[in-house]
C-alpha cells in the first residue's frame, strides 16, 4: 500500500468537509459577528488555519514540487515567524498574551487551541486534511458559541475541546499505532530516500522548522566522502543489530525498524536505511506525540528540528490539563489496546527505535509562566496511570523482551565555530576500540563484584555522601553484578552499570550543574533512604514552591518519589576531555555525558520489562542484578512494579572524589580517588584527564 492509499480512507471522510470548512474559514475573517476582543483571535487563527489548508492542497497537487530554495525558505519563515522570540510577546501562543487580551480563563483555553492548530504544519505537508478539517470544525464550533453568546460560560468552552478528544482520541491513537507498525507511512523515508539531497529545499518539506543548523549540516554532510557517511551509518546500524546478538534476540523475526533522527541527517540515514534492508528490516517513522493530547516539549517529535521557541513548548507542555480525566484516560487506553489488535501480527514484528541524537544547543533555562496550564494532584496520577497502563498495553504485543535498540549522537553547527572540529571528534569517540574498554572495565567489575556497598563522594564544591548497595553473588564463577557495556545500543562506548538493591542505598546525590532532557537543572540535590527519593532541591527558580514543582514534573515525572534504578561508573574520559577542552561539557546530550562519570538513573532499571531474560558478558558471566524490590512486583503487583521513566545523572569527574567499594569484611578499596581511576590495569583511562590538568597548567 502506497502512503496516498493508506491515507486514502481518510480524505473520503472529509472529502466534501473539507472545502466547506476553508469557505467558512475565509468568512470568519471578514465577519463581525463576534464581540471584541475575541474577534481579532478567531479571525487571527482562522487565517492561519486557511493558509495551512490552502497549502495542504497545493502541495498535494503538486504545485510546490518545483518550487526554488528560497519560496521554501519564505514559506518555512512565515509560517514560524510568530512564536519566535523576538515575536512571542505578542502572539496568542504566548499564555501572557493570550490571558491579557481574551481574559485569564479564555485566554487559557482559546491559546491551547490555537498551539494545537500551530502543531498542524507538519499535517499540512504530510497531506493530512483529515486532521486539518476537525481542528478547522472545532475552531468554528467554539467561534459559534461566541457568534450566540457574548461571552460562554468558561465550562461550555472546556467541554467542546473535552469531547473532541475524547471522540477523535482512537483516530489519533489509531494512526500512531499504524505509524509503528508497517512501511505505509512512508513519508519521512521517502524525503530521505528519494529527494535530491545536493538541493536543500527538501528541508523544508518536512514542515518542520528550519535554520541553519540544518542547512549548515546537511551541507557539511555533503561534503563528505561517501566512505566516511558509509561508516557512520555502519556504526548506528551495527550497534543496533549487536544489541540483538547481545543479549540474545532473535533480529530476524522482527521486519520494522523504527528510525528517529534530526533534519540534515539524511545523507547518512539513506546510508543506514540500505543496511537495515539488508538485515531485512523496513524502515518505519512514528507519529502521535505533536497535539496536546500526548505532550509537546523537548523529545516529543521522532524526527526533530532546531525548536522555534523552547519557552513557547515550555508553556504548552501541559496543555491537555485543560480537559485531562478518568474517563479521557481510559477511552484513550481502550483506544490503544483495540488499535494494538487490530494489528498485533504487524506490532509483533517491530524490532525498536533507531536513535540519532543531536547536542550543541544552548543551555535552556525554562522560566515559568503562571497562566501555562499545570496539571493539578489528580490529574499528575492520571498522568502515571496512563504511562504504566499504556506500556503495559503496549508491552504485550511489541514485547520488551524480543525488541532492541541504539543511540547515537553528533553535534549541530549552533556548538560554535569549531563545529567540524567537534563534529570529527565526535566521530572518533563514537568508534573507540571497545576491545581496550572491555577490557578495562571488565578489571572495574571485578574489583566490583566483590562489594557489598559503593560508596561515593563529591568534592570541589559538589556534596554528594551517597552509599549504593549491591547485590549478593550466589555463585561468582558464573555470576556478576554489573554489565560490561561497549558500544553496542548505547553508543559511544564506556560504562559499567547496575540495578542496585534499594535497601541499604542511602544518602545525598548533588550535582553542581546538569543538563537533563532538554532542561538545565542548578544545584540538583536528591535524597535516598533504602533507595527511593525522599527529598529533591535545585536551584533554578526564585522560590522552593517553584523548584519543587519543575523537579516534580521533569525529574519524579509526577510519581511522589521513585527509586534508584541504576547505577554507573562512566569511563570514557575521553569524552569528558572533548567537552573540556572545547567548553562543551554543559551541552553534551545524556548518552555521552552519562559516561564521564558515575551518573544515577531514577527510576526503572535498565533491564525494566525484560528482567527474566538472561544477560551475559562477554566473558561469559550472567548479570544476575536486573531488578530491584520494586520490578520484583512485576509478577504479584505488576500495577507498581514500573515508573515508566529513567533519568540519568551524572557527577562529572572534576566534581567526584572517591569510588570506593565496601567488601562483606568490611574492607576497603577504591575505584576511583581523587576523580583519577586507580584500579591496576584501568591506567590509560586517566591519560584524557592527565592531559587536560597538564594543558590547564600550560595555560596558566
Amino acid at each position: 500500500m502506497s502512503y496516498q492509499e493508506f491515507w486514502q480512507p481518510y480524505r473520503e471522510i472529509v472529502e466534501e468537509r473539507f472545502p466547506l470548512l476553508v469557505e467558512r474559514l475565509e468568512q470568519i475573517q471578514s465577519e463581525e459577528t463576534v464581540s471584541r476582543p475575541y474577534l481579532a483571535y478567531f479571525q487571527h487563527t482562522a487565517s492561519f488555519l486557511e493558509k495551512l489548508c490552502r497549502l495542504e492542497e497545493e502541495i498535494y497537487l503538486g504545485a510546490w514540487q518545483q518550487k526554488s530554495q528560497q519560496q521554501w525558505k519564505r514559506k518555512n519563515q512565515e509560517l514560524y515567524q510568530e512564536i519566535l522570540p523576538e515575536n512571542y510577546e505578542n502572539s496568542y501562543g504566548n499564555p501572557a498574551y493570550a490571558a491579557n487580551q481574551l481574559g485569564e480563563a479564555y485566554g487559557k483555553l482559546l491559546g491551547l487551541l490555537y498551539a494545537d492548530i500551530r502543531s498542524l504544519i507538519p499535517f499540512a505537508f504530510e497531506g493530512r486534511n483529515y486532521e486539518l478539517t476537525v481542528f478547522g470544525e472545532l475552531l468554528v464550533e467554539i467561534y459559534n458559541c461566541f457568534e450566540q453568546q457574548e461571552q460562554p460560560q468558561e465550562e461550555e468552552i472546556r467541554n467542546i475541546i473535552y469531547w473532541f478528544f475524547h471522540d477523535y482520541s482512537e483516530i489519533f491513537t489509531e494512526i500512531s499505532v499504524m505509524s509503528q507498525s508497517g512501511p505505509e507511512l512512508d513519508f519521512h523515508v521517502r524525503i530521505i530516500m528519494d529527494s535530491d539531497l545536493s538541493e536543500l529545499s527538501y528541508l523544508y518539506r518536512y514542515g518542520l522548522y528550519i535554520t541553519e543548523n540544518e542547512r549548515k549540516t546537511a551541507e557539511f554532510l555533503n561534503h563528505m566522502p561517501e566512505e566516511e557517511i558509509q561508516a557512520m551509518a555502519d556504526t548506528y546500524t551495527e550497534g543496533y543489530r549487536i544489541g540483538f546478538e547481545v543479549t540474545g534476540k532473535d533480529l530476524s523475526r522482527k521486519k520494522y525498524v523504527d528510525l528517529r533522527y534530526p533534519v540534515g541527517f539524511e545523507r547518512m540515514m539513506r546510508a543506514a536505511v540500505k543496511n537495515f534492508q539488508k538485515m531485512g528490516l523496513s524502515p518505519v517513522v512514528s507519529r502521535g506525540n505533536e497535539l496536546s493530547l500526548s505532550g509537546r516539549g523537548p523529545g516529543s517529535r521522532f524526527v526533530e528540528s532546531t525548536s522555534p521557541n523552547r519557552q513557547y513548548e515550555y508553556d504548552h507542555k501541559s496543555d491537555r490539563a485543560a480537559y485531562l480525566d478518568k474517563a479521557l484516560v481510559e477511552r484513550r487506553l481502550e483506544a490503544l489496546q483495540t488499535a494494538y489488535e487490530n494489528r498485533k501480527q504487524r506490532a509483533a514484528w517491530y524490532a525498536g527505535p533507531a536513535v540519532v541524537e543531536t547536542f550543541g544547543e544552548d543551555d535552556f533555562e525554562p522560566k515559568n509562566q503562571p497562566l501555562a496550564w499545570q496539571f493539578q494532584e489528580k490529574q499528575q496520577k492520571l498522568n502515571v496511570y496512563y504511562a504504566n497502563q499504556s506500556m503495559k498495553i503496549t508491552n504485550a504485543y511489541m514485547k520488551g523482551e524480543e525488541r532492541s535498540f541504539t543511540i547515537i549522537a553528533y553535534p549541530i553547527p549552533a556548538i560554535g565555530d569549531k563545529f567540524e572540529e567537534i563534529f570529527a571528534k565526535t566521530v572518533q569517540l563514537n568508534t573507540l576500540d571497545y576491545k581496550q574498554y572491555q577490557m578495562m572495565q571488565q578489571k572495574i567489575i571485578d574489583v566490583l563484584d566483590q562489594g557489598k556497598y559503593v560508596h561515593i563522594t563529591g568534592k570541589d564544591g559538589n556534596s554528594t555522601d551517597l552509599t549504593v548497595a549491591l547485590w549478593r553473588l550466589k555463585d561468582p564463577q558464573k555470576e556478576t553484578i554489573f554489565e560490561n557495556c561497549v558500544a553496542d545500543v548505547n553508543i559511544p562506548v564506556g560504562e559499567v552499570f547496575t540495578s542496585p538493591v534499594l535497601a541499604g542505598t542511602n544518602g545525598r546525590l548533588h550535582v553542581t550543574k546538569a543538563y537533563l532532557n532538554g532542561y538545565q537543572y542548578v544545584d540538583l540535590e536528591l535524597q535516598f533512604a533504602d533507595g527511593m527519593i525522599t527529598d529533591y532541591a535545585c536551584s533554578n527558580f526564585e522560590t522552593e514552591k517553584e523548584n519543587q514543582a519543575f523537579l516534580k514534573e521533569h525529574i519524579l515525572k509526577h510519581h511522589d518519589t521513585l527509586p534508584l534504578g541504576e547505577f554507573a561508573i562512566g569511563t570514557n574520559t575521553t569524552a569528558y576531555q572533548m567537552g573540556r577542552e572545547y567548553g562543551i561539557q554543559g551541552k553534551l546530550p545524556i548518552l555521552i555525558a552519562e559516561k564521564t562519570g558515575p551518573h544515577f538513573a531514577v527510576g526503572d532499571t535498565c533491564y525494566s520489562w525484560a528482567e527474566d531474560v538472561a544477560v551475559f558478558n562477554p566473558d561469559g558471566k550472567e548479570i544476575v542484578a536486573r531488578e530491584n524490590e520494586i520490578s520484583r512486583l512485576r509478577k504479584s503487583e505488576p500495577q507498581k512494579a514500573y515508573f515508566n521513566c529513567h533519568t540519568d545523572i551524572t557527577i562529572p569527574y572534576d566534581e567526584l572524589d572517591k569510588i570506593t567499594v565496601i567488601r562483606h569484611d568490611g574492607t576497603r578499596v577504591d575505584v576511583i580517588c581523587d576523580g583519577k581511576f586507580v584500579v591496576p590495569g584501568t591506567e590509560a583511562l586517566n591519560q584524557p584527564l592527565l592531559e587536560l590538568a597538564h594543558g590547564r597548567k600550560s595555560k596558566s
